[in-house]
């Protein structure tokens, strides 16, 4: 604990303060871009992977378990050590997996060194969110919605940017390019070591805040909920970003680069949304908006097989 309140540079101080800390948030939303990004790159490249190792839809469905289990499933578990035991610079050093991943992803030979690619990456994406998470709440004060929201339309806009340098770097110039995407992973770590120091003089601010007085089982009903509600999401959201590309170059005849232009704009439409869902969710309420947001897009998106291409894709973006 002494390492805590040793004196520290003023800016560190400043940041230690109440109120809500901008800096700290946009940070957090940066890194949260480029991580995203990076993610966004694996299924933004399954058309070139398909065609130059001559995968089935199978085993593209098969890197695509990979990666979600690994990006996924394990950030419970990492959460649940990190509340136990934080580690602020985990951060930085869970985007070494990504970095790792790249590298391999982009000079990988065949089908299992591109799972053991896409894991790593996962790997990396599982130890960022957790944590970068708590760094937003911890940023917050008490603004929860706007910390929310701003932390997260920097992971939509990646998620977006991806299939659009996919379109303008991968496909051009092939597979070895994937690995510039490195640079990114390498200025993310530079950007999360400054936010590990900001996030190791909060932790004890933090152990000191009083807790919160709700039951177990309000706690687990709430908990419950919302892990459907976030399933239901990402399981549309999954489908139409591994999936959207190949319906659209099927069904309506475009280019793989076309494609990817219409990715983005389903992705971009989601970091549009992020911007507005935060503010408006601390001003009428977040239930409303976690509500609305899920369930109006069920008709839109039932809908979709029946449209032209220009209503495709003005319906994949409301």
């Amino acid at each position: 604990m002494e390492t805590l309140t040793k004196p520290t540079d003023t800016r560190l101080r400043r940041f230690t303060e109440t109120g809500t800390v901008y800096p700290i948030l946009f940070m957090i939303s940066i890194t949260h871009l480029l991580n995203d990004m990076m993610q966004s790159v694996i299924p933004a490249v399954y058309p070139l992977l398909k065609e130059k190792f001559g995968f089935t839809f199978a085993q593209i469905g098969i890197i695509t378990l990979v990666f979600q289990m690994t990006s996924s499933l394990l950030q419970p578990f990492i959460g649940l050590y990190a509340d136990r035991h934080p580690r602020p610079y985990s951060l930085a050093a869970g985007m070494c997996f990504t970095l790792l991943g790249l590298f391999t992803l982009s000079v990988a030979p065949g089908f299992v060194p591109i799972l053991l690619a896409v894991g790593l990456i996962g790997c990396g994406s599982s130890v960022f969110h957790p944590e970068s998470s708590r760094v937003a709440q911890l940023a917050s004060g008490g603004r929860k919605g706007l910390a929310q929201s701003i932390f997260q339309v920097g992971g939509n806009a990646g998620g977006a940017m991806g299939p659009l340098l996919a379109a303008l770097v991968v496909i051009p110039f092939g597979q070895a390019s994937i690995g510039w995407f490195a640079l990114a992973a390498i200025l993310a770590i530079l950007i999360l070591s400054r936010i590990g120091r900001w996030y190791k003089l909060r932790l004890a601010a933090a152990a000191a805040a009083p807790a919160h007085h709700l039951g177990k089982r309000k706690i687990r009903l709430a908990l419950g909920i919302l892990g459907v509600l976030v399933f239901s999401k990402y399981f549309y959201i999954a489908s139409m970003t591994n999936y959207f590309t190949f319906f659209l170059m099927d069904k309506f005849g475009i280019s793989v680069q076309g494609a990817q232009y219409c990715l983005f704009a389903f992705l971009g439409a989601s970091a549009v949304g992020t911007v507005a869902g935060g503010p408006l969710g601390d001003r009428f309420g977040r239930k409303y908006v976690i509500w609305g947001s899920i369930l109006g897009a069920a008709p839109f998106t039932l809908l979709l097989p029946y449209a032209n291409l220009t209503c495709t894709i003005a319906l994949a973006v409301i």
